[in-house]
Parts: structure tokens; C-alpha cells; sequence
């Protein structure tokens, strides 16, 4: 028996490209065009479920997998906000050095942009709160610690996976399951024990929906901890949950009401942004984000020839020729121009342009390191802020 994932030296060789890659290869090395140059874009001409806007993620999956190959590689940075129908990456060299590599490419950058834009939206649902990512148990574990750094990388405050807070310089967070509550049968025992083990670093915050009502649990456990108690998580199933908002509203008034202004009201299970939104408003300090995120929408990347051998050439419906995305830093607004060609400052503020496209490989050799995860969070914190009207920086 075995885990049924590729490792990844089979993915570099492109064991796992759709079959007609390896084919054409074949066909094109057996005509002599194997050292035909071309220029590449990804790019996708639409985002899931409406969204204006993307966060890119997967750049620096993206380059390790192209590393050693003869292109050359102009990106977008890790982190950076996209609209439909600009390139996010483009690469240049000879086709067969890549074609088989262009399922995974695609693959690297489509879930974990998803994923990254979902966290990124809900974290704007939620007025800038804190956003935590538990939705590993949602994907197959061999991508846990991916969904993990794109779910930070739009700007989740944590994440629950250890693998996954190891790969982005984070401590994992979490709370309690209901399993620890019910192997205890009674919830201060089980709050008392993670009280008296769990490190001291680690906050206090007791799972109040075990067994009562979720007011009379969050009582119970600010009479048991006092004022080592952080907070307490509702994660009311759908079929006992009613009005969620007026539950929070209740735990926070009579919360309040005895003078425990300070214990916070996380909530999770089965939130999307609608529900963010609303609970927000209601009064919970915090959220833990399932599979809204984690199973986000992939984003319909494809990548397309452009030139070949110099000349601009696509297929229809696709503009020929390699171009580069030019931003306002300040406005925002983007155009889209063939890559030798200046654009005029911003008509909005008269802001000089920059570009978004910047060379990150040269013949197979990184050049420039895409930013960390960290950096990247930063990054679409400001950015998506500015863009939202709301201030998301910390």
C-alpha cells in the first residue's frame, strides 16, 4: 500500500503531464524544430465566482520546477494582485524545454492563486479580524502545506498545519477538537487539562458547544479559567445552530454583562465570506475559515504561445506578441502594452507606471527571489486594503 502522490523529481521530469505534451515533444525533436524559440504567457481571461481581481500565488513552485531549464522567466511577485486578461508570467526559450512541464506549471499557480484570493476576500469580509486557516483536512494531505502558505499568503493571520506553519516561519494554531471534550465527558475537566499542559504561549481558548447551550459553556469556562481564559470557539453544528449572529450576540452581551469584555468570540465551521461578514458585525473577534478556503476555485490559467522564432504569433482569439502590465502604484490601475513599449503616466493622479512583469530567471538560473511568504502577506495586506478602502495592514 502507498500514498497515491507524485514525488518531485517526477513531476521535474514531467511524468505528471497530460500525455500529448510528451508527444509533441517527441514529434517536434524528430522534425528538427527542437530548438525553436518561443515566448509563453499564462494568463486567464476570467476569475471564479465574479472576483474583479487575484492574488498570485505558486510563483516560487513555478520556478523551482523550471530551474536548470534553458528559459528565461519574467513573473508577477509572489503576492501580487492580477486582473483577467493580463499575463502573470511569461517565459522565453525553446518550446520543448518547458512543454511538458506547462501541466504543472499551471497547476502550481491555479490552486494556490485560488486559494490565496479566497483568504484574501474573506479576510476583507471579516473588516480586517483575524482569519485563521483549518481547512487542511478539506485537501489530500500531500498538498496540506501548500494550501497551508497560499491560505497566508492572502493574508490568513495562521494556520492549524504543522508542516504548513513550518514552511512559512509560523507556530501552528488551533484550539481544542469536540473529541477532547467528549473523551473527558465533562467540559471543565477537559478545559482544566489543556489548561495545566498545553505550553503557556499557547492562548487559552475553550470550545463552548460540546454539550449545553453556548452561552451557558462560555460561563462555565470563564468561571474555570478566570483570567487565563483568551477567548472561546463556537463551532455549532448546522443542525443545532439557528441564527449564528444571534448567538454571538448573545455569548458577547452576557459576556460583557459579568465584566469579561476581554474574552473573545471565535467562530468557525462552514464560513464563507457572506457569513464572515454578517458574524463580524455581530461582535466575533476572530475566525477559523474550513473549506471555504482550502477548497477555493482554482483560477483558469492557460498558457498560450505568443511569438516564435520573433515573430508574434497566437492562436485566435488571443492578442499576439509579449507585453508587460504597467500599475499605478498609487491608483492602482493597470494597462497592458506590447513589452517594448512605455506607457503614459497615470491619467488618473499623473503617477509614473511600473511593471509588474520583472525577470526572476535567465537560462535556467533564479536571478531574483520571489518574496517570502511573509513579505507577500505584507504585500496583499496594503495593497487589497487600498483597493477595498479599508485598512488590513498590522
Amino acid at each position: 500500500m502507498r500514498l497515491h502522490v507524485a514525488a518531485e523529481d517526477e513531476i521535474r521530469r514531467g511524468e505528471t503531464a497530460d500525455v500529448y505534451f510528451r508527444r509533441i515533444r517527441e514529434v517536434l525533436e524528430e522534425e528538427g524544430l527542437d530548438d525553436t524559440e518561443v515566448v509563453a504567457e499564462i494568463s486567464t481571461r476570467s476569475l471564479p465566482e465574479g472576483w474583479e481581481w487575484g492574488v498570485l500565488c505558486g510563483v516560487e513552485e513555478a520556478l523551482a520546477l523550471l530551474e536548470g531549464r534553458d528559459v528565461t522567466v519574467y513573473a508577477m511577485d509572489e503576492g501580487e494582485l492580477f486582473r483577467p486578461e493580463q499575463p502573470v508570467m511569461r517565459i522565453e526559450g525553446p518550446y520543448v524545454e518547458f512543454c511538458e512541464l506547462e501541466t504543472a506549471l499551471i497547476g502550481c499557480l491555479a490552486k494556490a492563486t485560488g486559494i490565496a484570493t479566497k483568504a484574501a476576500r474573506c479576510k476583507v469580509a471579516a473588516g480586517g479580524k483575524p482569519v485563521y486557516s483549518f481547512g487542511i483536512r478539506r485537501q489530500h494531505p500531500a498538498i496540506a502545506p501548500m494550501v497551508d502558505r497560499a491560505a497566508f499568503v492572502g493574508g490568513c493571520d495562521g494556520v492549524s498545519g504543522i508542516k504548513g506553519a513550518e514552511l512559512i516561519g509560523e507556530r501552528p494554531v488551533g484550539t481544542m477538537p469536540h473529541a477532547f471534550i467528549l473523551v473527558f465527558g465533562d467540559q471543565r475537566k477537559a478545559w482544566r487539562a489543556f489548561d495545566e499542559h498545553v505550553p503557556e504561549d499557547v492562548p487559552r481558548i475553550a470550545l463552548v458547544d460540546t454539550l449545553y447551550d453556548e452561552v451557558e459553556e462560555a460561563l462555565m469556562a470563564v468561571e474555570e479559567l478566570g483570567d487565563r481564559l483568551y477567548g472561546v470557539r463556537l463551532d455549532t453544528p448546522s443542525s443545532r445552530r439557528g441564527d449564528m449572529a444571534e448567538i454571538v450576540r448573545e455569548v458577547r452581551w452576557e459576556l460583557n454583562l459579568r465584566g469579561h469584555e476581554h474574552v473573545k468570540i471565535v467562530v468557525s465551521g462552514g464560513l464563507d465570506e457572506e457569513e464572515i461578514r454578517r458574524l463580524a458585525e455581530a461582535g466575533a473577534d476572530a475566525f477559523g475559515v474550513g473549506t471555504a478556503i482550502s477548497d477555493a476555485p482554482a483560477v483558469d490559467f492557460a498558457m498560450d504561445l505568443v511569438e516564435v522564432e520573433g515573430e508574434p504569433r497566437s492562436k485566435r482569439g488571443k492578442l499576439s506578441g509579449a507585453k508587460q502590465v504597467w500599475r499605478c502604484p498609487n491608483c492602482l490601475d493597470d494597462v497592458v502594452l506590447p513589452r517594448n513599449e512605455e506607457p503614459n503616466p497615470c491619467s488618473e493622479c499623473g503617477s509614473e507606471r511600473e511593471p509588474l512583469l520583472r525577470k526572476f530567471m535567465e537560462e535556467g538560473e533564479v536571478i531574483r527571489e520571489p518574496k517570502s511568504p511573509k513579505e507577500a502577506r505584507r504585500h496583499v495586506l496594503k495593497t487589497v486594503g487600498e483597493l477595498e478602502g479599508l485598512d488590513l495592514t498590522e
